[in-house]
């Protein structure tokens, strides 16, 4: 497991496997899963001042992530 928190196996960990497998199959699913992860990093990255930004940038990357959370989460309650 990664040190990063928020990583989408331990948000979702009963779909893992399900995760995986849409990575494979639905290619806008990767997509978003991908740009998740993306975010997600760069705002560990804001909160651990590994490189500090602006209250305000660091709020609207993590609204960003919280949007994406949300479309993923609608993909695997389908």
């Amino acid at each position: 497991m990664s040190h990063t928190p928020h990583e989408l196996a331990e948000e979702f960990p009963e779909h893992v496997d399900k995760m995986s497998a849409l990575k494979q199959s639905d290619a806008h699913f990767a997509k978003l899963f991908d740009s998740y992860h993306d975010i997600n990093r760069s705002v560990h990255r804001a909160e651990t001042n590994v490189e500090p930004m602006d209250q305000f940038a660091e709020t609207e990357m993590r609204k960003q992530r919280a949007a994406l959370k949300d479309q993923i989460w609608g993909y695997l309650q389908a």
